[in-house]
């Protein structure tokens, strides 16, 4: 059990950078997509409405969430091939 835990760490690491960095890229090209070519807006942005401010926010998190778990399921599933464990 010490192994897969051990195995997963540097792995959950990496595929959590390389994860985040994916999820940031995802939500740019989304949020372009949706609206048409404008850059999602940042939360001290006083020109942006607060419903855009906080539509960009709920859409961020969304895909982050989606993507962290995406990466940590698939990453779990490959030191179980490796180790013959499930991480804890």
């Amino acid at each position: 059990m010490k192994a897969a835990a051990l195995a997963y760490k540097p792995v959950g690491l990496l595929l959590g950078v390389a994860g985040g960095a994916a999820a940031g890229a995802l939500f740019r090209q989304s949020w372009k997509l949706v609206t048409h070519g404008d850059d999602a807006p940042e939360a001290t942005d006083k020109d942006r409405a607060w419903r855009e401010i906080l539509l960009a926010a709920a859409v961020q998190g969304a895909i982050f969430a989606v993507v962290k778990a995406t990466v940590a399921r698939g990453g779990a599933h490959v030191v179980e091939r490796v180790t013959g464990r499930w991480p804890q």
